[in-house]
């Protein structure tokens, strides 16, 4: 897989010649009102969405969000093949987007004649009793009987049984997790998405996953850094398990880079 972080939570997933586009969000920095919240976005994206080339699927955790589909991102969602999303958010986006619920999957046909199974995953954005959902992650595995390991994209939840359940029923290799431990005190002083602490139950269970953070830079709401989660990892002795990425640059991952002893 050849991985582009542009900033936020946004990153481009290159795999056997598919390109899948993860939350678009395009807008410059500046701050952006809604009718509960002001959030603060710091810094634009490394690439415009003019440079993505071709994208197949949008994996749109949810469509509610501005930090997860802003104006700009808005504009990319008709160019692409199908844009995979919540129900919800496929009956509010209409033409091209498809719902998907926990378990739920569509295959699509990749150019090397391989096939690529996009299956959605439970998340939970936000404490049991204030998720701010309805959202959804994502496994991205190949259909073949050869086949092993898997990629996993979180979106915005938190770390919770349904998480734990993608571990039990797939051989993640590679885990994007949406971090940062998000916070809006206008809706709630609940972090929305994973702490670096939960990243860590997180890479417990993918116990043969690279750990890949999204989400945790960019916006002033996220209230834990770069430098948090590294530090985090390596006093739980997990600092080689974890992958942060340079925005802008196409990065090569191996579906089995890391595997545990």
């Amino acid at each position: 897989m050849k991985f582009t972080y542009i900033g936020g939570p946004t990153a481009l997933l290159q795999l056997g010649g598919l390109g899948f586009l993860t939350d678009p969000t395009f807008d410059p920095a500046g701050e952006y009102r809604t009718k509960e919240y002001t959030l603060r976005k710091l810094a634009g994206p490394a690439i415009g969405a003019d440079s993505l080339g071709r994208i197949d699927a949008v994996l749109l955790s949810h469509d509610q969000h501005i930090d997860n589909l802003d104006h700009s991102g808005r504009t990319v969602l008709p160019r692409a093949g199908k844009v995979l999303t919540t129900r919800a958010g496929a009956e509010r986006l209409g033409s091209n987007a498809m719902g998907l619920g926990p378990w739920e999957r569509v295959d699509l046909p990749a150019p090397d004649g391989r096939v690529v199974r996009v299956t959605g995953t439970p998340a939970r954005h936000g404490p049991h009793n204030g998720d701010r959902g309805p959202v959804t992650g994502f496994v991205l595995s190949a259909v073949s009987e050869s086949s092993q390991g898997a990629i996993y994209v979180s979106g915005d939840t938190v770390w919770y049984e349904g998480v734990a359940e993608v571990s039990r029923r797939f051989d993640i290799r590679i885990a994007v997790l949406f971090m940062g431990a998000a916070s809006v005190p206008e809706v709630g002083p609940a972090h929305l998405t994973f702490t670096a602490a939960e990243a860590i139950e997180a890479a417990r269970a993918f116990s043969s996953a690279l750990i890949v953070p999204l989400h945790y830079e960019g916006w002033g709401h996220y209230t834990e850094s770069r430098q948090r989660i590294e530090q985090v990892f390596k006093d739980a002795g997990m600092d080689r398990r974890l992958r942060l990425m340079q925005a802008g640059i196409a990065t090569e991952l191996a579906v089995d880079e890391f595997r545990s002893p």
